[in-house]
């Protein structure tokens, strides 16, 4: 059984036929599809901790008004969005909410039924070292993760800095960029030249062009003593 149409154009195959021209040419969503299938192997799980996160409960209600009104912006126009690759940097000390806010962004796309990757640096660096010790497709796995509507990272800069894990990033941030797809990430890290060491200026100049930047501050809150 074939997809639904998100745009109701088609019969969910990703081809519109014209009968008059005995004609079949593709559907706006035909992209959509094809990304879809391709990123069945990819990690687009909601983990469980944040599977209820919402605008209306805490975290997120003691995060800053301003930076979850920015991302509540950007989720109103999801599809906009990623139609036209735009991204959102979450930035901060660990514990602000940089996850939590990026977690809301990866639902609504995913809700909206578009494609998604979720991944933390060191997980995604992992699989890619996987697809070299069992002999898979590095550049099928970097086209994957190219083609998806929207690839959420966590912990960027959290990867010990390697010429090997500079160069891994670069090539994703890189083919993201040049097919105008959207990006998530979250880093620890808030000054430009300590990220440009981190992860190198070529990725931050592309990551910053991607995406609007969101600082967040303040104390960690894990670290929050909790009420009984």
């Amino acid at each position: 059984m074939s997809a639904r149409c998100p745009y109701e154009i088609c019969d969910g195959s990703g081809l519109r036929y014209d009968e008059a021209t005995n004609t079949a040419y593709d559907c706006r969503c035909r992209r959509q599809l094809v990304a879809r299938r391709r990123a069945q192997s990819l990690s687009a799980v909601i983990p469980r901790r944040y599977r209820d996160v919402s605008f209306e409960r805490p975290p997120v209600t003691e995060i800053e008004p301003r930076i979850v009104a920015a991302v509540r912006r950007f989720v109103t126009r999801i599809d906009e969005q990623l139609d036209e690759g735009r991204g959102l940097w979450f930035m901060g000390p660990p514990g602000t909410g940089k996850t939590t806010l990026a977690m809301l962004v990866s639902r609504a796309a995913y809700d909206g039924g578009r494609t998604v990757a979720i991944y933390s640096l060191p997980r995604l660096l992992n699989e890619i070292r996987d697809t070299h010790r069992a002999d898979r497709s590095h550049i099928d796995l970097l086209d994957r993760l190219t083609s998806v509507d929207l690839l959420h990272i966590d912990d960027v800069g959290a990867e010990r800095t390697t010429d090997w894990v500079l160069e891994e990033l670069y090539s994703i941030v890189n083919a993201r960029y040049e097919e105008q797809r959207s990006i998530v990430i979250t880093t620890n890290i808030l000054d430009r030249e300590a990220l440009c060491e981190q992860i190198s200026e070529r990725t931050v100049s592309r990551l910053t062009e991607m995406c609007d930047e969101l600082p967040l501050l303040g104390p960690d809150r894990r670290l929050e003593p909790r009420i009984a």
